[in-house]
């Protein structure tokens, strides 16, 4: 591994067995028109042709480079190594890019002038289309009264409808942009999550300690969507490893964002509401099959739970924003895809006569 330590940037593909799709999304980056900047591809122990074509860009190209990994760590130890790297490299900013993305050739130049010139911001989202580019896989993530986040526009027609709505919650970790002075504060990603909602709890500590989320619709990239959990399924025959896959880590994850990063005076708020979610959740996975998937999920977050415990004393001992701020940050609402939860609050208000606000 030789890193070059001048550059401004570091861009991070965290990879495991994509050897079908890295090709392109290294391409992407390196055509970017914006051109100070570090590649470092963080393969996470993959056994097909990955690592030969890692070799070859490194060959080919000074500014890629390559922490080999001898096993999967998942998305957080597949970014994490990357994230330090920068930190050690004296870089400004750290952007992590998904394996199965595209990103147009002007996506690091928007989110570096952004970053360079807001200074109170420490994180910027960029729009993330589907690979078609006809529909929204993200434009910034939200986070709910419920304490469940949620992609905000997921599945719309691509469109500008959210263009002027710039101050956000989180950033999608598939490919967003981190200020390297914020993660040295702060922390990097919880390796304890592996995958899925690790970007909403590292928005989260950055939100606690001050820095702000900014959406850069300008910043454009196209994603394959589900298709770690998909070549996971793949490789064990069995289609419903995904699912099952997907509940665990929901399980798990999910409780550790309210345990770590929720202030006390807001978990009263949002913890009833989260824990009718949860558990409703918890029961339809049994229904469906997945029930065994969503009881080790639940164990792992009990055993963990001292853990992050402690964890939040720092996290909460970083705190400068208040209460309210936070409150007004999240969407006071359910996620837009939850429609059973819906009908569900639906028929709680027709039966105490009450009318939405």
């Amino acid at each position: 591994m030789m890193l070059v330590m001048k550059n401004r940037t570091f861009v991070i593909i965290p990879n495991w067995n994509g050897e079908d799709q890295l090709a392109a999304a290294v391409d992407s980056v390196l055509s970017q028109s914006y051109r100070d900047f570090q590649l470092v591809i963080v393969d996470n122990g993959s056994s097909d042709a990955s690592r030969d074509i890692i070799a070859r860009y490194e060959r080919q190209d000074a500014r890629v480079s390559s922490v080999l990994r001898d096993k999967n760590y998942g998305y957080t130890g597949g970014v994490n190594p990357g994230f330090e790297l920068a930190i050690k490299a004296g870089a400004a900013y750290a952007a992590p890019f998904n394996n199965d993305a595209i990103a147009d050739k002007d996506w690091l130049k928007h989110l570096v002038a952004f970053l360079d010139t807001h200074k109170a911001y420490g994180i910027a989202a960029c729009t993330i289309l589907h690979d078609d580019g006809k529909t929204i896989d993200s434009t910034a993530d939200q986070y709910t009264i419920w304490g469940i986040p949620f992609p905000r526009g997921r599945d719309e027609p691509a469109s500008s409808r959210y263009n002027q709505d710039t101050t956000i919650f989180g950033a999608s970790g598939g490919a967003s942009m981190y200020r390297v002075s914020m993660l040295k504060k702060i922390g990097l990603l919880d390796q304890d999550f592996f995958a899925y909602y690790e970007d909403i709890d590292l928005s989260f500590r950055a939100q606690l300690a001050g820095y702000k989320v900014a959406f850069v619709p300008a910043a454009v990239v196209y994603h394959k969507q589900g298709q770690t959990t998909a070549r996971l399924a793949k490789r064990q025959n069995n289609g419903r490893v995904a699912t099952t896959f997907t509940t665990k880590q929901y399980m798990k994850n999910l409780p550790y964002i309210l345990v770590k990063d929720m202030p006390v005076g807001l978990l009263l708020r949002v913890l009833p509401r989260f824990w009718l979610a949860y558990t409703l959740f918890f029961l339809k996975s049994f229904t469906e099959g997945r029930g065994g998937s969503a009881i080790k999920g639940v164990c792992l977050f009990w055993l963990r739970l001292p853990k992050k415990l402690w964890q939040r004393r720092g996290i909460q001992a970083r705190r400068v924003v208040s209460i309210q701020y936070l409150w007004s940050i999240f969407v006071h609402d359910l996620p837009p895809n939850a429609h059973k939860l819906m009908k569900l609050r639906a028929l709680w208000w027709k039966l105490t006569f009450r009318s939405r606000r």
